[in-house]
């Protein structure tokens, strides 16, 4: 039976599996990961803020980037938690709406916030005389507003598009969360032109900043190779390791996601995938950033004392 998007009031999602005792088990397991996503980010966000040693660019940067990953995990996960333990799969119109454009504003955002500390990184490294004056705070509120204003200027445009479309095949998503592409699956009537708004998307939101990042770092290695002793250069990339290593997490996955050829058999593993940049990778950046860092592990001891 054909209906439009207005005679549509909920989408149904599918989720992961059907089997009562693998639920169970998806459940425990996105429940622990969401509880240590909302620790490990809360606790860093709370260091920063209270240590003086950490008030600095790069952990004002990193402070903001734990917030994002804080509410994008939050946009997902306890929608998953209660899809894993109920029989209702339903999501309703506005919460898919909803839903869709919170997790694009936060995921673009996050882009625009790594490139920002992509830039931070280079300057500490290869300009570092100039670094305390170039990078004040005022510049660093300036990239994390920039960051969030161009994050979610496009899902503005494409959420009002999409869900003006006539969803009249049906209304069950064979996913976790409202995305673009099992949304557009749903549609009928012409897709093409949001083939081209959903490339617009990704050059304007995932490559642009993706370039830039590539471009602080070529000019990082660049100054690293110049450096003579070793123990310099292993300490000038000790201060970028780590973002390095979250920027090609992060991108690696959406990257996968919206580039790969897509067809039925891929479905679970375009899940698997989505399931990494979503919910995965929000917990472990408070990782990431801590692990080795001496003075968030300092601030830490001092907390707890």
């Amino acid at each position: 039976m054909e209906t439009s998007n207005h005679t549509v009031t909920e989408f149904i999602l599918l989720g992961f599996t059907t089997d009562p005792t693998m639920q169970l088990i998806l459940f425990a397991l996105f429940f622990g990961v969401y509880s240590v996503t909302v620790v490990g980010n809360v606790t860093l966000m709370v260091l920063i803020c209270n240590d003086p040693r950490l008030h600095t660019p790069m952990y004002f940067f990193i402070g903001n980037l734990a917030f994002l990953d804080f509410w994008y995990s939050s946009v997902y996960t306890p929608k998953i938690l209660t899809t894993c333990i109920s029989e209702d799969k339903s999501i309703s119109f506005a919460g898919c709406v909803a839903q869709f454009f919170f997790s694009a504003g936060l995921g673009y955002s996050e882009c625009y916030l790594l490139a920002a500390m992509a830039y931070d990184r280079f300057m500490a490294i290869s300009k570092p005389l100039l670094y305390s004056q170039t990078v004040s705070i005022k510049l660093c509120a300036f990239l994390v507003a920039a960051s969030y204003f161009g994050g979610f200027v496009n899902p503005c445009v494409i959420t009002k598009r999409i869900f003006s479309l006539n969803f009249c095949k049906d209304n069950v998503i064979d996913d976790f969360l409202c995305d673009l592409f099992p949304l557009l699956k749903l549609a009928c009537g012409k897709k093409d032109g949001y083939q081209i708004i959903l490339y617009y998307l990704l050059a304007s939101n995932v490559i642009a900043p993706a370039l830039l990042i590539l471009a602080s770092y070529v000019f990082i290695i660049a100054t690293i190779f110049r450096i003579r002793s070793t123990q310099g250069r292993l300490k000038a990339f000790s201060t970028c390791s780590s973002h390095l290593v979250s920027v090609t997490l992060y991108y690696g996955s959406i990257l996968y996601t919206y580039f790969h050829p897509r067809s039925s058999n891929s479905m679970n593993g375009d899940k698997i995938v989505s399931t990494f940049y979503t919910v995965v990778f929000p917990m472990l950046n408070p990782m990431i950033y801590s692990l080795r860092n001496k003075d968030v592990k300092e601030a830490l001891k001092k907390l707890l004392k």
